[in-house]
Parts: structure tokens; C-alpha cells; sequence
């Protein structure tokens, strides 16, 4: 996890605002904010979320351009996708999950012979994919497409949509979603 502290001090002392003020306005004690800007307190949601608020700024903003607290690797091995499915229904693996401030969510996606993604379901975002292997059935909204090897997609995932898997062998999706709200 990034550490917060010294870009939340910087946000602070640009705007010119003593701790005690920034306390003040943002409900938190002097002290907590105190700790939390040298990095000796993690705050939760709600605080951070408070006191950016106050510092007039945003989650998204903030974390855009913080520094990653741990080295990354920009290439990845298949043994180190992070698997976030149910593997004997659909895998489904990320690439890159430990981007630092990652903005896609892309997926390695298996499914399994008669599997599919459940109940429609809708989410802020934006999803395409190709399909790799097999044959999938696409819903978005009230159309429905069955999309095989070479064929591809893309939506506004506030449509409610799913998938399922029409082949007779496994069928794989390389999918993104952006932002990372599945």
C-alpha cells in the first residue's frame, strides 16, 4: 500500500492550511492527522475521504499520480496472473494486478463447458473482448450474440449483460474493463 501521508502534508501546506485548521474543518483530531501525514496511521476510508474533501479533491485525483510503495514488474508469467473467478465454472485471471494506480482490468477469461456468468449484472464501466477459443453467448441489454474465435465485443457495462459459454470444449475471452469495477 502507498504511503499517503507526505502527498496529503503537500496538499495541506499548498492550500496553506495549518494541521489545527485542516482538523477543524475535516472533524479529525489535530493528532490523528498529525500521525496520518507521517505515515505512522493508516486512515480508513471514511477519514481520507474527509480529508479530501476539505482539501478539495477527490479519491480519483489523489491516488492518480501517487507513487507505487512497491517496484513492479510490467511483464507476467502465466503462473502469475491472479485468479479472481471460480475456476471450475469461469477463470478468470488478471494481468497486471499489481499495476501501480492501474485504470484497466484485464482479463484472462477460461469457461467451462456449459458455464456462464449468472444473472445479468450492471457496473459502471466500459468492457470489450475477443474471444480466443470456442463460443460464447453475449447479452447486452436485449441483444444477444453467440461470438466465436476472431470475434469481439465492447459496451457500456451500465447495460445489464452475461455470458455464456455454447461450445462444446472450453471457451476463452481476453477481456478489459475500465475502470476496474468488476
Amino acid at each position: 500500500m502507498a504511503m499517503v501521508g507526505q502527498k496529503l502534508k503537500e496538499l495541506r501546506c499548498r492550500r496553506g492550511l495549518p494541521v489545527r485548521e485542516l482538523a477543524l474543518r475535516s472533524g479529525l483530531s489535530h493528532a490523528a492527522i498529525s500521525l496520518i501525514e507521517r505515515d505512522k496511521m493508516s486512515p480508513s476510508i471514511d477519514t481520507l475521504g474527509a480529508i479530501l474533501e476539505t482539501l478539495g479533491t477527490t479519491f480519483a485525483g489523489f491516488f492518480a499520480d501517487l507513487p507505487a510503495a512497491m517496484p513492479y514488474n510490467p511483464f507476467y508469467g502465466g503462473a502469475e496472473l491472479i485468479e479472481i473467478g471460480v475456476t471450475s465454472a469461469i477463470s478468470a485471471k488478471v494481468i497486471g494486478a499489481n499495476h501501480p494506480n492501474r485504470q484497466i482490468l484485464m482479463l484472462d477469461e477460461t469457461f467451462a463447458v456449459g458455464s456462464n456468468s449468472g444473472p445479468t449484472c450492471t457496473h459502471n464501466a466500459q468492457e470489450a473482448g475477443l474471444v480466443i477459443e470456442g463460443a460464447v453467448e453475449v447479452t447486452v441489454g436485449d441483444q444477444t450474440r453467440i461470438l466465436k474465435a476472431g470475434d469481439g465485443y465492447y459496451f457500456d457495462s451500465h447495460h445489464p449483460h452475461r455470458f455464456r459459454n455454447v461450445a462444446n470444449q472450453r471457451s476463452r475471452i481476453v477481456s478489459a474493463v475500465t475502470p476496474p469495477s468488476y
